[in-house]
């Protein structure tokens, strides 16, 4: 079974303002995420963050613990979430199987050993997104279904910005210790998401963007409100969002995107809102 890391470390906003075009995409910008029968991970020292992914086609894909966690398995003091935006497929934990379709999760709590990732078919593959924090506590797995999510509607057209937001993996849904993920699309003519922007300084964030049609892109925005940044992204790109930045973007067309958030705090609400006209 193929793997591959890499290490990403924290920067500060005085470093991130003396960055250039290619500086932030390096520091922040992560591509190449699904490969066939490989799992790519991305281990951000931002809350000891992992995002990782896996198209599982010729094989079924063992999840194994990576250098940097000094484990003797992956979830030995982690807990993972993984959503599934491909085809039908399987994800195996400890001799349990639980079966995902597309968009469907599954929260796997610390402690359990042996996971894996297999696809029903290999003309359609699943395709796993995870994303994976430090645990204090095991708690039990729990699949959620397209059904089971909290939907939350927001924006309206008149400001671009009607979405669907839809809530996996939070405390109100299932027992987490710190992860939290979700996904939020966009409606037909509307392109900006989490506008007005916020931060939240007790939570680190990603953000992968999905169905993002073919020769569009996405302009995603951080930085801090009175020294934003911006990264073009490109369909089936994650983008790492520290706490004291900002994480908004605005499509040349309408998109979905997977949110994923670790810190100390699991109050959902719990940000700061930045006027859109203090945005500079």
């Amino acid at each position: 079974m193929k793997q591959n890391f890499e290490v990403r470390y924290a920067a500060s906003p005085r470093e991130v303002k003396k960055m250039d075009t290619q500086e932030l995409r390096d520091e922040f910008l992560v591509q190449n995420i699904f490969e066939n029968d490989k799992l790519n991970f991305v281990y951000t020292h931002y809350d000891r963050y992992i995002i990782a992914g896996v198209v599982p086609v010729k094989q079924s894909v063992k999840l194994e613990t990576i250098d940097p966690l000094k484990a003797d398995y992956f979830l030995q003091r982690r807990e993972l979430g993984v959503i599934n935006i491909g085809g039908s497929g399987t994800v195996s934990v400890d001799g349990t199987s639980y079966n995902l379709d597309h968009k469907e999760a599954l929260y796997i709590g610390q402690g359990n050993k042996d996971v894996s990732f297999s696809s029903a078919s290999a003309d359609h593959p699943a395709k796993f997104y995870i994303n994976s924090t430090p645990a204090h506590k095991a708690y039990p797995n729990k699949k959620i279904g397209i059904n089971d999510v909290e939907v939350v509607e927001l924006g309206a057209p008149e400001t671009a910005n009607a979405r669907t937001l839809r809530k996996y993996i939070v405390n109100s849904v299932v027992d987490v210790c710190q992860l939290q993920m979700g996904m939020t699309s966009l409606k037909s003519g509307s392109c900006w998401n989490t506008m007005p922007a916020h931060v939240h300084d007790r939570r680190m964030e990603v953000y992968l963007y999905v169905e993002v049609p073919e020769g569009q892109s996405v302009c995603h925005f951080m930085g801090q409100t009175d020294e934003t940044r911006h990264i073009w992204m490109q369909n089936d790109e994650a983008v790492i969002s520290p706490p004291w930045s900002i994480h908004s973007g605005s499509g040349t067309s309408n998109y979905t995107f997977i949110w994923g958030m670790a810190g100390e705090n699991l109050d959902y609400s719990d940000m700061d809102v930045a006027n859109i006209p203090d945005l500079k």
